[in-house]
């Protein structure tokens, strides 16, 4: 009995000692090792875990709907997460440029090339797809459309392209809020996102 206390006293007292001496995990581990006043603390990572509550719809109509918003913002998603990336590489790049010529020589190589590439999609998306696009704009980007027109084509741009989308019954300066009336919106992106969609 004694030499199985003796052998798991030092089992314990060797283990408390290796610990203290290792300062993190592998590079590649998702387990790290942090010492605080001499305890070995194991820290990890988690990644967010969201829930909603099920889905409850009141009619088959709004079931309908519900069903209709996932297929568009499904449909639109990806469009913005691609202007989010565009504005930043634009931004990245107009940082370097030094004169208002290379710049707007910039700016109009990538608006012909972005609009031979994307055109022919843009010219499919139906009304209520391009309000959605302008809202996913500003979740992914934090500015409005209107902001991005304005920043690289000036304002008399924006103001045109504005009243283009007033024709059409949608905002170029829409806001995106994910607590109040997007909510709905940001529960499927999320859903979308994890891959729960």
């Amino acid at each position: 009995m004694r030499f199985i206390v003796a052998a798991i006293l030092f089992c314990l007292a060797g283990t408390g000692l290796s610990a203290q001496t290792v300062k993190t995990a592998r590079k590649d581990s998702t387990i790290q090792v942090v010492i605080v006043n001499g305890d070995t603390l194991w820290h990890i990572d988690l990644k967010e875990v969201v829930i909603f509550p099920p889905k409850t719809f009141k009619s088959r109509s709004d079931e309908k709907q519900y069903w209709r918003l996932v297929y568009n913002i499904k449909k639109v998603l990806p469009y913005s997460k691609i202007i989010a990336a565009t504005v930043n590489e634009v931004e990245f790049k107009l940082g370097s440029l030094t004169n208002d010529r290379e710049r707007k020589k910039f700016i109009k190589n990538m608006e012909d090339s972005l609009w031979k590439r994307y055109e022919p999609d843009m010219r499919q998306m139906t009304t209520t797809q391009g309000e959605l696009l302008f809202k996913l704009v500003d979740r992914e980007t934090s500015n409005s459309s209107y902001f991005w027109i304005e920043s690289f084509r000036g304002s008399v741009s924006a103001f045109f392209w504005q009243g283009v989308a007033r024709l059409f019954g949608t905002n170029l300066k829409s806001k995106y809020d994910p607590t109040g009336e997007d909510a709905l919106i940001e529960q499927i992106v999320k859903y979308i996102e994890k891959g729960i969609l």
